[in-house]
């Protein structure tokens, strides 16, 4: 077996080609294909280990398994190495990385979530590290910093310019979720004295133009911004024609302690493509793009929907430790309010035993009014999340969803209740079904709306854990009304 620190260098690119949405896909089964195979040659080789032939079959086998391997993952974009890197257990993981060409490291490294990227940086060395962060920007530096050794950075930043030492720094030392963490320093400034002839021959000088450049931004000799020439403008214009004459003056701009997820917000908006981020003073610090804001939007969208559930991010492969650590929580406090709720409902042991068909009725009352909680708290979360929700009008929100949970409840209750009736021939009993399928409804509807906003004002985030307190409220309640009613107009 070779050192799983070797890193595979040198490995020729090949042609580029079209991507394909399905090539990942493709590329992921053909590679756990190979590993299988792979599995069973070291078994046997495990169970001849005093054979020399087999020993030598094994080891050409191998060598040809890594030659497969890196044919594979090499014809792919880096997302969509990252993406196979994702989907493969933590030791198979480990196998493909280290095929990887070091010319992709850098991309891979940056494309992978967090999750992942530890595994793939404990198993490079110092000097792999190195050379793929050698080759990053400043601002793409920072964002793999909390994953980086320190003597790594250390040592990067000896290789850095004095500005570009500067710009790490001030990236590293912006907070996370806010614009300065993922602004992009890279980008195109001009003055406004000057023609657009000029700006043109001063573009062409350029090796390339910074990634998702739709304008360029006009600054004065401190460095403040005085406004953005659209590249649109630049190639239609006039070329004798002065920056100042046609810039637009009129634009957004981000501060550096913004939310990331109001800058994602405004993107979506306005439709940008990228905005100019400005110290207090104005000056032109960075740049925030449209792939910086899908990222956020994206990690934004996991985030909240694992927070419901009460979870963080994790490695779908990591350790049973570290699963338990991360899902036992929340289940035991789910635990203890179910049996909050089997409580509740014990204490109407005798209105059961005396009406059956409660038992089999109740579920539905308690079922309907989470999922009508679950409904409207989506909808708050949402809106918490892109700043709709505010303190004046918070109170009309809570109103809004009461009418029209309300009217849905009137709806569906009569239908319960003609259920209710068909199967137990009581009209009475579908009375209670009615009324107390339409009492949780708003019950639901009310924590729907109060328990993100609540949670939301004490700095908490709104989608933590809120659809266990949720269902916690609408099981027991409703138990306790329907059999409640129960016991008072049926008993």
């Amino acid at each position: 077996m070779p050192d799983p620190q070797q890193r595979a260098e040198n490995v020729p690119l090949s042609i580029p080609r079209r991507l394909e949405p399905e090539d990942a896909q493709l590329a992921l089964q053909e590679l756990q294909t190979i590993l299988k195979r792979q599995d069973v040659v070291e078994s046997l080789a495990q169970r001849h280990e005093s054979d020399d032939k087999s020993h030598q079959l094994g080891g050409l086998l191998h060598k040809q398994h890594e030659n497969e391997i890196r044919a594979i993952i090499n014809d792919l974009h880096p997302a969509d190495i990252a993406f196979i890197l994702e989907s493969l257990p933590v030791q198979e993981r480990q196998v493909v990385w280290q095929q990887v060409s070091a010319e992709h490291d850098a991309d891979v490294l940056l494309e992978v979530d967090d999750w992942a990227r530890e595994s793939l940086i404990e198993s490079m060395d110092h000097q792999d590290l190195v050379a793929a962060t050698g080759t990053m920007d400043a601002d793409e530096i920072a964002d793999l910093a909390a994953d980086l050794p320190p003597d790594v950075i250390a040592e990067v930043q000896k290789g850095l310019t004095e500005g570009e030492r500067a710009q790490l720094l001030e990236a590293m030392g912006y907070p996370e979720d806010t614009v300065g963490a993922i602004m992009e320093f890279e980008m195109v400034r001009v003055r406004e004295d000057v023609s657009l002839e000029v700006v043109l021959r001063y573009l062409r000088r350029l090796q390339e133009l910074p990634d998702h450049t739709d304008q360029i931004f006009v600054v004065d000799r401190q460095d403040k911004l005085q406004g953005t020439l659209h590249l649109t403008s630049l190639l239609v214009k006039d070329p004798e024609t002065l920056v100042s004459s046609v810039m637009l003056t009129d634009y957004l701009t981000l501060n550096p302690l913004d939310s990331d997820a109001d800058a994602a917000g405004a993107f979506e908006r306005y439709d940008l493509v990228s905005a100019p981020v400005v110290d207090d003073q104005g000056r032109l610090i960075g740049r925030v793009t449209i792939a910086d804001v899908v990222d956020v939007i994206q990690e934004d969208s996991q985030e909240q929907a694992l927070s419901r559930a009460g979870l963080q991010e994790e490695d779908i492969f990591a350790p049973l430790s570290d699963a338990l650590r991360n899902r036992a929580p929340w289940l035991f406090i789910n635990l203890c309010t179910a049996s909050i709720a089997s409580l509740v409902a014990s204490r109407f042991e005798g209105t059961v035993s005396h009406i059956v068909i409660l038992a089999f009725l109740m579920s539905i009352v308690a079922g309907i009014g989470g999922n009508s909680g679950n409904q409207t708290m989506t909808m708050i979360i949402r809106a918490l999340a892109v700043g709709r929700v505010t303190g004046s009008n918070a109170w009309t929100l809570v109103k809004r969803e009461l009418i029209v949970t309300l009217l849905v409840g009137l709806c569906g209750g009569l239908v319960a209740a003609a259920f209710a009736w068909a199967i137990s021939g009581s009209a009475a009993i579908a009375g209670v079904m009615m009324a107390a399928m339409v009492c949780n409804m708003l019950i639901g509807a009310t924590l729907g709306v109060l328990i993100p906003m609540l949670r939301d004002k004490f700095g908490k985030d709104p989608a933590m854990g809120s659809s266990v307190l949720l269902t916690f409220a609408t099981d027991s309640l409703g138990f306790f009304i329907f059999l409640g009613l129960a016991t008072i107009f049926l008993i």
